[in-house]
């Protein structure tokens, strides 16, 4: 990844979900290192405690907080505490997802893992922004990053569930974005291709090298290529764009 500015995000202070390990770690630790001041929260508590005495170690202002996206008071409760941790919030990272719908058609989906896909992803989404609004309102430059995924932009087959979340998010924020402009308040959507991280070690190698030879840039995607445009959607530089989704993914899929 390009180096960033050490200062982009100097002051901020931003909440990022699902950061106990994966695609949420590395934004964690790429807004610390320009400068944010960030709260880990994650359903894997004692790992996200972990991680965060060792980027204070490192001389980083983190801080972790348990979250779960299937309770809707811990969701709640997160916002609040993490509000208070920082003395605010100018953004929020929406990471947290589940993606064990794979490897089924729409005949072997059953019905419980449909809905356990939707309330994480979707329903987690919904309320973890609504319970942020107030704080990133009264910040002035409140910023929130979705994460959405290329799936929803091209449909792959057995993956049903988590695709259609994804088209959800995409969707919701669009709609948040027009109903929260007016309180200065972006809400944008980045949307990666198969990343390398412990989320995608289900995929089959077949998918991997499927993802592979369709990228106009041929090679595998890391965590840290989807960095720069989160960092990028949470910092000033982005005050004007809101209710956007930025596919990056390699131009396997040009949106």
């Amino acid at each position: 990844m390009a180096e960033l500015p050490h200062n982009l995000l100097a002051g901020r202070r931003v909440l990022v979900t699902g950061a106990a390990r994966g695609l949420g770690l590395v934004f964690a630790k790429t807004i610390a290192k320009a400068g944010g001041r960030v709260v880990l929260a994650d359903v894997l508590l004692d790992q996200a405690q972990r991680e965060a005495a060792a980027l204070r170690d490192a001389g980083f202002d983190v801080q972790a907080q348990a979250v779960d996206l299937l309770d809707p008071s811990s969701i709640e409760s997160c916002a609040t505490e993490a509000s208070r941790l920082l003395g605010g919030l100018d953004g929020l990272v929406n990471n947290a997802a589940i993606t064990n719908s794979g490897g089924r058609d729409a005949h072997e989906l059953d019905v419980e893992t449909w809905d356990r896909v939707m309330d994480v992803n979707v329903r987690g989404t919904w309320l973890m922004s609504r319970a942020c609004h107030a704080a990133l309102k009264a910040s002035g430059r409140g910023a929130i990053v979705n994460l959405a995924s290329d799936t929803a932009l091209w449909g792959p087959p057995k993956l049903l569930a988590y695709t259609s979340s994804k088209g959800a998010v995409v969707s919701l924020t669009r709609s948040l974005s027009r109903e929260w402009g007016g309180d200065h308040v972006t809400v944008n959507a980045v949307a990666p291709g198969l990343t390398l991280v412990e989320a995608t070690e289900y995929v089959p190698a077949a998918r991997h090298q499927f993802y592979l030879e369709g990228r106009a840039i041929p090679r595998e995607q890391q965590a840290a290529d989807v960095c720069g445009a989160v960092l990028f959607a949470l910092s000033g530089l982005s005050r004007f764009v809101t209710g956007q989704l930025l596919a990056v993914n390699g131009g396997f899929v040009m949106h």
